[in-house]
């Protein structure tokens, strides 16, 4: 029994130190095992990442200077550059880049002996050789001046083969950037499978031996800390290309355009608004300076001092008014800055723009509108002054015309004056129509007569070299309109047809139609309908820009005195005041045609036909009140030679005691609105709570509105007054008041 139990005990002994032995021998060999594996991936991670940064890496900066001086500004395009335009600055710059080229392909063959590269680097190099070996050629045909087609002929080259061998090499570094990407993403991933063996195997043979255990530890700890390091490293490669990347996308799609130069101040880089806003593509910005976008607004000094800025290292902030590639403009509020590196060298310049030109035209707008307001207050101050100036000039002409002999040269220049005197009514008219001074009052009026009296007035002013056809014009072509201003749009497009004109031969046709379904876009159907006026000449036309803004306030192509820019703007202002609407279609060298479009009536025209050219006379007492002695007695002498009686007088308040001296004395006040000591419409109620019936009319040097004035309705006439028309208008208030 004891032998028994010793040789159990001796058997147990056995098999436990035979089993601490293979534990042992076990636990030996797992960390053998994977201090071994662990080494090996260490060994992979480092070869596998020198061979991802040194191999490939510096193969890829080689086949980038390859693609460089094989693509745009290398040296193919810098030698055809040279072919074409025969300057020494290309023929330099090839011979550069191919020694270049040569250097960067020696050093790519030198560092590989993979087949397929040394085929593509050397058919590439051929390519190269054979325009380096045609150079004198190129370099002949400039020294003798050849033409295009035979120095393309002598110098063409076949540059196929070395693009596809130039794609092949890059296939070729992709391929090998992949597979050393792939081996350095398996190695970490084996290095991690590595640790959770390590922990499983550790928690199996803690039991048996705490040392083996820690230094496996040990062993595993350093191994994570190596992988984690790595993993980090790749985490901060991440972050940083999606940094870039957001970078990037904010530059695209900012709202202000963005370019970059090269310190020679070659455009390298544009983003998507640049493009959007100036018409131009990156491709054909690329390689440029932006001269390109200059309109000739900045002076060349202005330049100097953006160039010396920059190369000082400091930015300029100013506004430009950049040209865009279909020939408009915008207004650009522009900085531009140079970015530095750490050691305070310039890489580049990069120029950030605004586009302000909406705000522009809103400051413009505004100073339209300020110097509108002047024109208002000038016009409104010159207006009484200047048409009183008027009267005095068309009176006395009218005396003149009485006794000069009818066909006699003295009348003939009689009535230049008085062509003259209307031409300036009219301009005045303009004035207060322009700043909104006189209001018109619609009215069925006969454009036909309108044009009548304009064509008469024309006739003679104009030159002998230019015809005014008006037969084009339809009979009972009624308009809802004012008859003065209908008067001035059609003298207006008469006469800007004959100064565009100018000296040379033409003719100009005046047509008026009634217009029923053929409307143009912007018109609505009406139920009295639409006519239509159009005011054409074959003159030399206009351009679009010039079309652009031929409406717009004092914009004028005339020499300095010629016009006043003006005329076409109270015409836009007064057709759309009427409700009616304006189109223009010219191109340079064929004319211009203008065609208005107003709405027409079916009611009766206030004046069907012109004036008659008889005055009516009388013998009735009639009291004239106007400040100006020079007016007054033009109006003395006018109706004196019609047969009245007439006192006049300077001084509103003297005239008024005359009138309260003997109140039913007088048949007639005629008065001026605008006086010193009384106004106008102050003297016509005074003078009718003395005598409540007695006619009135007030001739004003622009059309007074909200007048207050007691007893029967006073009759206004505008100055310069016509004496005919003084003379009916005299007439018919007396005859009405008896």
């Amino acid at each position: 029994m004891p032998e028994a139990m010793n040789e159990n005990a001796l058997s147990r002994s056995h098999r436990i130190r035979l089993a601490s032995v293979l534990l042992l021998l076990l636990t030996v060999s797992l960390g053998m095992y994977l201090g071994l594996q662990t080494r090996d991936q260490f060994y992979e991670v480092e070869a596998s990442w020198a061979d991802y940064s040194d191999d490939v890496g510096q193969k890829g900066v080689w086949i980038s200077s390859i693609r460089g001086h094989l693509g745009y500004g290398g040296i193919i395009h810098n030698f055809k550059n040279y072919v074409l335009r025969r300057e020494d600055l290309y023929l330099n710059r090839t011979r550069e880049q191919i020694d270049e080229f040569m250097a960067t392909t020696a050093d790519y063959l030198a560092a590989t002996i993979d087949p397929e590269e040394r085929r593509a680097i050397g058919t590439v190099r051929d390519t190269i050789d054979q325009y380096r070996a045609i150079l004198p050629v190129a370099i002949l045909a400039a020294e003798q001046q050849w033409d295009v087609a035979r120095t393309d002929a002598a110098v063409r080259l076949d540059d196929d083969a070395a693009i596809r061998a130039l794609a092949d090499l890059e296939r070729i570094w992709t391929a090998n950037r992949q597979v050393s990407s792939d081996r350095m993403l398996s190695a970490v991933s084996r290095g991690q499978r590595l640790i959770w063996i390590g922990f499983a195997s550790i928690a199996a043979l803690v039991l048996s031996s705490v040392l083996i255990g820690y230094l496996l530890i040990l062993l595993l700890r350093d191994m994570r800390g190596a992988l984690s390091l790595l993993s980090k490293e790749l985490q901060k490669r991440r972050a940083l290309q999606q940094s870039n990347e957001r970078l990037a996308r904010a530059v695209e799609q900012s709202p202000a355009t963005i370019f970059m130069t090269d310190t020679n101040a070659r455009i390298i880089y544009a983003n998507r608004q640049f493009e959007k806003l100036t018409g131009w593509s990156r491709d054909e910005v690329h390689g440029q300076t932006p001269r390109f976008l200059q309109s000739g607004d900045t002076p060349a000094a202005e330049y100097e001092i953006i160039r010396a800025r920059l190369a000082k290292g400091q930015e300029w902030q100013g506004v430009f008014r950049n040209r865009c590639k279909d020939g408009s403009s915008y207004w650009s509020e522009t900085k531009i800055l140079p970015l530095m590196a750490a050691d305070g060298t310039i890489l580049n310049y990069i120029g950030i723009g605004e586009d302000v030109t909406e705000k522009r035209q809103a400051r413009e707008q505004v100073a339209r509108a300020q110097k509108l307001e002047a024109v208002g207050l000038l016009a409104g101050g010159i207006a009484h002054d200047f048409n009183n100036i008027l009267t005095t000039i068309v009176g006395s002409a009218h005396l003149a015309t009485l006794d000069a002999p009818e066909g006699s040269d003295i009348a003939h220049e009689i009535e230049q004056i008085d062509i003259a005197a209307h031409r300036a009514q009219s301009l005045v008219r303009g004035l207060l129509t322009f700043a909104r001074r006189e209001p018109g009052i619609p009215r069925p009026t006969d454009l036909g007569v309108i044009i009548t009296e304009v064509s008469r007035l024309l006739t003679a002013a104009k030159p002998p070299n230019i015809t005014l056809d008006c037969t084009a014009v339809q009979d009972g072509m009624t308009v809802l309109g004012d008859e003065t201003h209908l008067h001035q749009i059609v003298m207006n497009l008469c006469r800007n047809a004959i100064e565009a004109i100018g000296g040379a031969s033409g003719d100009i046709m005046v047509s008026a139609r009634r217009m029923v379904d053929d409307l143009p876009e912007g018109l609505t159907q009406r139920s009295d309908g639409w006519v239509q006026f159009d005011v054409a000449d074959n003159g030399p036309g206009m351009s679009a820009q010039t079309r652009r803004h031929l409406f717009d306030p004092f914009f004028t192509t005339k020499p300095l005195g010629k016009g006043s820019g003006l005329g076409l703007a109270v015409v836009f202002g007064l057709v759309e005041e009427m409700g009616g609407q304006i189109d223009v279609a010219s191109q340079l060298g064929q004319g211009a045609k203008f065609s208005i479009f107003l709405p027409g009536t079916a009611g009766d025209p206030a004046r069907t036909k012109p004036e008659k050219l008889d005055v009516p006379r009388g013998r009735e007492r009639i009291i004239l009140v106007d400040d100006q002695a020079q007016v007054a007695a033009t109006f003395r002498r006018v109706l004196l030679r019609l047969g009245y009686r007439v006192e006049a007088f300077t001084s509103p308040l003297t005239a008024l005691e005359h009138v309260r001296a003997d109140p039913q004395r007088p048949d007639l006040l005629i008065t001026d609105m605008v006086m010193p000591q009384m106004s106008g419409e102050d003297l016509v109620n005074a003078v009718r709570r003395l005598r409540p019936n007695i006619p009135v009319i007030i001739c004003t040097g622009y059309n007074p509105s909200g007048l207050k004035i007691n007893g029967p309705v006073a009759d206004t006439l505008n100055k310069p007054v016509d004496p005919a028309k003084l003379a009916h208008s005299i007439r018919a208030m007396i005859d009405a008041t008896r």
